[in-house]
């Protein structure tokens, strides 16, 4: 199912079932249909430890009203003896939580159903007795499917929010039999009781606890997808697809669900020795990879953000084949290496132009769920926004659909707005192959410009044809030192040098005049006529693009070699306390020169110039177009005439 089409699911909506789900977790009663009873033989306590069960009073978030325990299916009590401790285990609390929020769900989902089937209007009917015999047939079908959907709901919620805590342990014969169809209540209770018949079986430890209860979801899922086959009026349930925003679930018919959160990312990663040409985008990229697994979980902050130079955003830009995607695979990688060396959590998602929708609000709320994913504090995130003048629209260009609008208007708020919070766990990169299409105010969030130019000298496509050719061939190299051109700090040396001077046409005149009239730019003062100069020739660039230049200023400042060492295992630098962190990044930072000011003023006003002739050229180029279309049109017709 296509994720514009999902509905949200209300979280107030499964809070509010977490009772009952907590009141099927403690205890009910059921005589099973069709699964197999397990020896109900209990571990033993150790002596003075009280058989009520201590769950309740100690877990966070459970605590409630006392309730009477009935003999039967005590799932609660099951859990918490399953880990052969006389306390409650980090696992068992885990699990718990976890059955109660998918019951919960499952709950909200089948509810969702009998309103989309008719079944709710029919059990109303039902209630007062007045349901004809003639529809009888069709209320227990409309049942069924209620049914199905909370039993498969309950079984991939159960899978998705328990995947990142398996361990190694798998379990063997665990079974998932008592598949009742009656109404979703008297399924859950089956399902549930089924559980606790496996976890009898198999949960002696940890480990087996969760092992045996992903085992029993997944043989869960798989027989009511079986069953939901051959179901008649499934449709209601298959026919639609919900989200649960809170844990970024997907609820698409029986499909399962996959886990994306805090998983492992789908992609090919790029060596940086892959990336032919791009030295200074590629350098940018490598060091901000290094400063994000700065971020502090303990203070949920990063000492690059105290200290300054920390690239919350960052634009690339450049022509179709130049490689942006092999730099955001780079980039993702090293990201992802170093998080796994520091046991961090790594998040990447991707806001595509499938997030731009027809449904008046659903692009915002998709661009809003796509923030939300990257900033949240308890992982390291890394968010792209690919072709970034396709998905969000520029404001007053009436080409723009309603669905770019939003995204646009949810991307400045949260790249700069009054409510933006930098914390240093996350980036954004903007991607496009036509930045002068991106609305100008979008555009400037962009705190770091990455012009992706590609390889550019006979080298770099020497590099590039002997990298994608591979080794499986026996043709010389010839008269080339292979990737030699792509030393890193030669070929950005060079790089920020060229920047010395602007390298656009209509800059370049601005800055002579500056220079003739103040010579070299070695002061404060003559920095600030420099940008005033600017400002008067090319009026979009404003105090904004002043502060973006500052912090790319910054950002230089903080452009030195991190040993690799701190990298290669926790202890020397990931794992040390923040004071630490922020004393040995301070050993190593450059002081500020004037060059840097100049060069990072003509990078991004060389960028913003960029912007300009290239928006004018494709005016200018679409009117001589249509006036060629029109005069040809005119010959034509006098022709005929």
């Amino acid at each position: 199912m296509d994720a514009r089409n999902e509905m949200e699911l209300p979280e107030d909506e499964i809070r509010r079932r977490y009772p009952q789900a907590l009141s099927l977790l403690t205890g009910f009663e059921h005589a099973p249909r069709l699964g197999r009873a397990a020896p109900q033989a209990m571990p033993e306590r150790s002596p003075g430890i009280p058989a009520g069960g201590r769950f309740r009073p100690t877990t966070p978030g459970l605590v409630g009203r006392p309730v009477a325990r009935p003999d039967g299916v005590r799932l609660l009590e099951r859990i918490e003896d399953a880990g052969g401790d006389d306390l409650l285990t980090p696992a068992a609390a885990t699990m718990a939580r976890v059955m109660r929020r998918a019951i919960a769900i499952a709950l909200t989902v089948a509810d969702e159903v009998a309103a989309r089937s008719g079944a709710a209007e029919l059990k109303r009917i039902n209630l007062e007795s007045r349901l004809p015999a003639d529809r009888h047939r069709e209320f227990a079908e409309l049942l069924a499917v209620e049914s199905l959907a909370a039993l498969a709901v309950l079984a991939n919620a159960t899978t998705f929010l328990l995947a990142e805590h398996a361990g190694e342990e798998t379990t063997e014969g665990v079974t998932a039999d008592e598949v009742l169809t009656d109404n979703p209540l008297a399924a859950l209770k089956g399902a549930l009781w089924e559980l606790d018949q496996n976890l009898a079986r198999e949960a002696r430890t940890d480990d087996s606890l969760i092992a045996t209860a992903l085992a029993w979801a997944e043989a869960l899922s798989a027989a009511v997808a079986a069953r939901g086959e051959s179901a008649p009026r499934v449709r209601a349930f298959t026919g639609a697809a919900w989200r649960v925003a809170e844990d970024d679930l997907p609820i698409a018919g029986f499909a399962p669900a996959t886990k994306a959160r805090g998983g492992p990312v789908a992609m090919d990663y790029k060596r940086p020795d892959e990336v032919i040409g791009n030295a200074l985008a590629k350098h940018q990229a490598m060091r901000l990879a290094r400063m994000m697994v700065a971020y502090d979980f303990d203070r949920m902050m990063n000492p690059f953000v105290e200290l300054g130079g920390f690239t919350f955003t960052f634009l690339g830009d450049g022509r179709p084949g130049t490689g942006k995607t092999t730099l955001i695979q780079m980039m993702a990688g090293l990201i992802h290496d170093y998080c796994a060396v520091a046991g961090y959590p790594f998040r990447y998602r991707n806001l595509s132009v499938d997030n731009v929708d027809s449904y008046q609000g659903k692009s915002g709320q998709n661009a809003r769920a796509f923030i939300n994913a990257i900033i949240d504090p308890k992982v390291i995130g890394f968010g792209t926004i690919d072709d970034i003048d396709q998905i969000a629209g520029r404001r007053g260009d009436r080409q723009s659909s309603s669905g770019q609008q939003e995204i646009t208007a949810v991307l400045m708020e949260a790249f700069a707005g009054a409510s933006t919070v930098v914390r240093g766990n996350a980036t954004f990169g903007m991607f496009s192959n036509h930045a002068e299409n991106i609305d100008d105010a979008l555009r400037q969030r962009a705190s770091a410009r990455f012009l992706i130019d590609g390889p550019k000298t006979r080298a770099d496509y020497i590099d590039i044809l002997a990298l994608l050719l591979g080794r499986r061939h026996g043709i010389p190299v010839g008269e080339h030192d292979l990737m030699r051109a792509q030393a890193m700090q030669r070929a950005v040396a060079e790089s920020y040098e060229s920047h010395l001077r602007p390298q656009e046409a209509g800059l370049q005149k601005v800055f002579d005049a500056v220079a003739a009239q103040h010579g070299p730019l070695d002061n404060l003062a003559e920095l600030g006529s420099y940008l005033f100069a600017i400002a008067q020739a090319e009026p979009r660039f404003t105090g904004r693009a002043v502060k973006s230049i500052t912090d790319a200023v910054k950002a230089r400042a903080m452009d030195f070699d991190m040993p690799d060492e701190w990298f290669q295992t926790p202890e020397p630098f990931l794992q040390q306390p923040y004071v630490r962190k922020i004393q040995m990044i301070e050993e190593l930072r450059r002081p500020i020169t004037t060059e840097m000011v100049v060069q990072e003023i003509n990078r991004y006003a060389d960028s913003e110039w960029r912007y300009s002739d290239s928006a004018d050229e494709n005016a200018i180029a679409a009117a001589v177009r249509n006036m060629e279309r029109l005069a040809e049109a005119r010959r034509r017709f006098e022709g005929e005439a």
